[in-house]
């Protein structure tokens, strides 16, 4: 292999691991060990265990933070915005579940700024302009926002960390009753909640 390529076959294997073990459960002898090199081929890459984490979490935050602000970013309605932001989240997780599972882990080599709950602050941060505007048109107090930015942020978050797991029902339809709860709220929830027409993601080859 090039150095690119063994440093890219190293990537893959440590997120692997790391997903399956946990950051303190993985050694740098599993790492080389599943890659087939020796201890010396990691530590000349990445420095030890401590630097192919941060590699993998600064990966998986920056894919992460790009599937989230480009569904805030594509403007519309705040109901569907909510709907995309929902979407993309779970759709990162069917797609990079061992991704998610790294991020969602508290390692004690994870910084303020490479976290999941930072990057969900983040988030929070842009959810909460689009909110205060919107509250502003009907006349609610735009003080507020950072409150119901957090509420919203953190419902579709948490859920996505029980639908890792679930994965029941489709995506679809588990998005479909959080914008139900948080658009219409416990008083006006809809017996059968539905996505917005042209929202629904397309259904992937081979799936049911």
């Amino acid at each position: 292999m090039t150095g690119t390529q063994r440093r890219a076959q190293l990537l893959d294997v440590s997120r692997t691991l790391f997903a399956e073990k946990g950051f303190d459960n993985t050694s740098v002898e599993e790492i080389a060990a599943r890659a087939d090199v020796s201890k010396p081929v990691v530590y000349e890459h990445f420095g030890g265990k401590e630097g192919v984490y941060a590699v993998v979490v600064d990966r998986e935050i920056q894919a992460l933070t790009g599937a989230l602000t480009g569904a805030l970013e594509g403007g519309g309605h705040p109901k569907a915005l909510v709907e995309r932001t929902a979407l993309a989240l779970l759709s990162y997780i069917e797609t990079s579940e061992a991704g998610f599972r790294i991020l969602v882990r508290d390692s004690p080599v994870a910084q303020a700024t490479g976290t999941f709950s930072s990057l969900i602050g983040d988030v929070a941060t842009q959810v909460e302009h689009l909110l205060a505007d919107q509250f502003t048109k009907q006349g609610l107090d735009r003080r507020t926002a950072p409150i119901y930015a957090q509420m919203l942020v953190g419902m579709v978050a948490l859920t996505g960390q029980w639908w890792l797991d679930a994965r029941r029902p489709q995506k679809a339809e588990v998005a479909a009753h959080l914008v139900n709860l948080a658009w219409n709220g416990l008083s006006g929830l809809e017996r059968r909640p539905q996505l917005t027409k042209g929202t629904e993601p397309a259904r992937a080859a081979g799936r049911p």
